[in-house]
């Protein structure tokens, strides 16, 4: 998943999870030159807004599932929490 010209937003969750992994280990590597790291970096980020912003949508769609007929929800948690 090195391709760095794949349109993000295109991505599914776990391609763009999987694509964020790459990206942190290969800064964590320490290998990559100073410019292509920035790069990296960059695209780490906009990687990280895109799986958080599907999370974010599936917590949603979760939420509306378990809510009762009057819209309100019937029990939450907090996505991830334990």
């Amino acid at each position: 998943m090195g391709d760095t010209t794949v349109d993000i937003s295109q991505l599914s969750f776990e391609d763009a999870l999987r694509a964020l992994e790459d990206v942190v280990r290969r800064l964590e590597g320490g290998e990559v030159p100073l410019d292509e790291s920035i790069n990296l970096y960059e695209r780490g980020e906009k990687l990280r807004q895109h799986c958080q912003a599907r999370l974010d949508a599936a917590q949603s769609r979760i939420e509306k599932i378990v809510a009762g007929p009057d819209g309100e929800a019937k029990s939450t948690e907090t996505f991830g929490s334990e």
